[in-house]
């Protein structure tokens, strides 16, 4: 693929990505250029420089991608991030689990049915818009950072 930096009559500039010299020769003569900006088809290739890769610009990149790697985080990220274990430790050492029992459970606890406590489970979002309905006050739990890895 070839990258050119094209402009059009009123000045606008923009780029086009073609397979080759004679895709874009092609294109351009059917009328399918046209500018991003105003839609003129009168488009040109601007003057470019070739992209030469040297000894400098490769180094310059992995430089780049090195500092990309070593990168702290951000102390609000991670600040977060422990708090949500925080929260969920807190919840799992202090509820009892149900599985996906915990529509029921909740159920019977808010009609008085069994003693209120602590209690942690899955429901579906059905269920959980169910109890909800039925003023049935519940919270997800949150997921931590490594959950979704």
């Amino acid at each position: 693929m070839i990258r050119y930096d094209l402009i059009c009559e009123a000045g606008h500039d923009f780029d086009g990505w073609f397979r080759d010299a004679a895709a874009f020769d092609k294109a351009l003569a059917a009328g399918a250029v046209s500018c991003t900006a105003c839609g003129s088809e009168k488009v040109v290739k601007a003057l470019m420089a070739p992209a030469v890769a040297t000894a400098r610009k490769r180094q310059q990149a992995q430089d780049k991608l090195a500092a990309l790697k070593v990168a702290a985080p951000d102390p609000r990220q991670v600040a977060l991030s422990e708090m949500l274990r925080q929260v969920r430790a807190h919840v799992e050492a202090t509820a009892d689990y149900v599985g996906d029992r915990f529509a029921e459970e909740a159920r019977k606890m808010h009609y008085g049915e069994t003693e209120a406590h602590g209690i942690y489970g899955e429901a579906s979002p059905a269920e959980a818009h169910a109890l909800a309905e039925e003023g049935i006050e519940v919270h997800p739990l949150p997921r931590l950072p490594e959950e979704g890895n």
